[in-house]
């Protein structure tokens, strides 16, 4: 049996729900760390299964850098509008602006394929399975436009 504890602290850490912190554990025998590799494999695969699923809500977010001359506009889709008024997904829409006008990606594909500025060990479609494996919801860039002067 797995010690309540030891759930909530990976849960903490990963963001995902109790149930899978648990169901990782009980599988890596109590290793907190085999247990999170066994998450990012369970995420790949339920990243790949919801993204079968319709994204129709969402948000538009913006970013303008502080000389005032690049700025990003983003349509971010999510299934449920409970998850696109999130503070997580609105923070998301955040990292993928600042993304965008850092990095001048020239579409969709190109910027999924680049590694994430915060952390180069990541690329920006590891980032958004993350928080499809999060929040349970098929999440997808719609468009974007990226302003220079």
């Amino acid at each position: 049996m797995i010690p309540i504890d030891q759930i909530k602290k990976l849960r903490k850490e990963t963001g995902l729900p109790i149930s899978e912190c648990k169901k990782a554990l009980e599988e890596a025998n109590g290793d907190l760390n085999f247990a999170k590799e066994i998450l990012k494999k369970w995420e790949k695969n339920f990243s790949e299964k919801r993204k079968e699923k319709e994204a129709k809500e969402g948000i538009i977010s913006s970013y303008l850098h502080s000389n005032k001359k690049i700025g990003v506009l983003l349509d971010l889709r999510c299934q449920s509008d409970f998850v696109a008024k999130s503070n997580e997904f609105q923070q998301l829409a955040h990292e993928l602006c600042l993304q965008i006008a850092s990095m001048n990606p020239k579409d969709e594909n190109s910027l999924l394929a680049q590694p994430w500025i915060k952390d180069e060990k990541k690329l920006v479609k590891d980032l958004i399975g993350e928080y499809i494996a999060k929040f349970g919801e098929n999440i997808i860039i719609k468009r974007f436009f990226r302003f220079e002067i």
